[in-house]
């Protein structure tokens, strides 16, 4: 018996270890007040994105959220303007699935709002199927509908700069790879449905993230627009909804005990967002609030610039 409670007791403190170190995401202590800027945040309506949007309408900021599913957007633009005291918090209708949906978000953004000083690219899925254009769901929401999104209110950005453009990505980046071949003739990062064939997608696509935002940097050089990838930290959000009861069941402990609340996965974005100094990592990887080494292929120029000459032909900007 008191071997048992030595060990519940060892694993108990071992725990609260974890808890108090790798479990524990430092916050942005940024104080900058946004009173008089406009931020767009994609899939704000749920998870890291709305706990984004809630600190930047805490901010005084004009917040738009960006998001697919209107009664949800419409219940989150509530929440946010009810706990922040801030009205100019607001819905616009953006399906990342849809090249048509980001054009005429887009395009109604740029007649409708005046400014555009921080865009963050937070929405991300782990789905099975196709795209209304007939791309991988995966490969055409977490990538190429964010790319074609921030290619078209660059110009707003540069005229409202210094802006910044902040793309969620995640460290499963590091399992990612990108198969041109594949994405030539299946349109798509990679094949397979089972979980661990979506996960693995999911992984491509976060590596898609990291490589747009490394050769957008160079793009933007000479410009006072700067741009910042991010993994959130290991995050209890609703992301993985889609997947399968057995797997979601499997998962629930582990979210349970080793994940964090999604206000901790928010820091890292307000912190590319909000804190001062660090322009000139500009075009780098971020976790934890602090800026981090990356991986040989997630920094390869040739990489890099192939991936983002192929996703403009597909959006259809080539």
């Amino acid at each position: 018996m008191f071997t048992v409670l030595l060990i519940c007791g060892g694993l108990v403190g071992f725990y609260l270890l974890l808890c108090v170190t790798v479990l524990h995401l430092p916050k942005c202590k940024s104080t900058a007040k946004l009173h008089g800027k406009t931020v767009i945040v994609t899939g704000a309506n749920t998870g890291i994105g709305k706990a984004t949007a809630l600190d930047l309408a805490k901010r005084g900021a004009r917040v738009i959220l960006a998001c697919r599913d209107e009664s949800r957007a419409q219940a989150a633009v509530t929440d946010i303007q009810r706990e922040s005291g801030n009205k100019e918090v607001l819905y616009m209708h953006l399906d990342l699935a849809s090249l048509k949906s980001v054009r005429s978000f887009a395009e109604n953004f740029l007649k409708k709002e005046s400014r555009l000083d921080i865009l963050i690219n937070n929405a991300g899925l782990v789905i099975d199927g196709k795209t209304e254009d007939g791309f991988g769901r995966i490969f055409g929401v977490n990538h190429l509908g964010h790319f074609l999104l921030t290619i078209l209110l660059l110009e707003r950005l540069k005229e409202c700069g210094p802006s910044r453009v902040v793309t969620v990505s995640s460290m499963a980046h590091w399992w990612g790879k990108i198969d041109f071949d594949c994405i030539n003739t299946h349109k798509d990062l990679g094949l397979g449905n089972s979980v661990v064939a979506l996960l693995r997608l999911y992984s491509h696509s976060k590596l898609c993230n990291v490589l747009f935002t490394h050769e957008l940097a160079k793009k933007l050089k000479g410009t006072n627009v700067t741009c910042y990838s991010l993994h959130p930290g290991a995050i209890k959000t609703d992301i993985g909804r889609h997947i399968n009861i057995w797997w979601r069941i499997f998962m629930a402990p582990i979210l349970l005990l080793f994940f964090s609340d999604v206000e901790c996965g928010a820091q890292t974005s307000l912190y590319c967002a909000l804190e001062e100094g660090i322009e000139p990592l500009s075009g780098h990887y971020f976790s934890s609030c602090a800026v981090q080494n990356l991986t040989t292929k997630a920094r390869d120029d040739a990489v890099a610039k192939k991936l983002w000459e192929v996703s403009e032909r597909l959006v259809g900007l080539a």
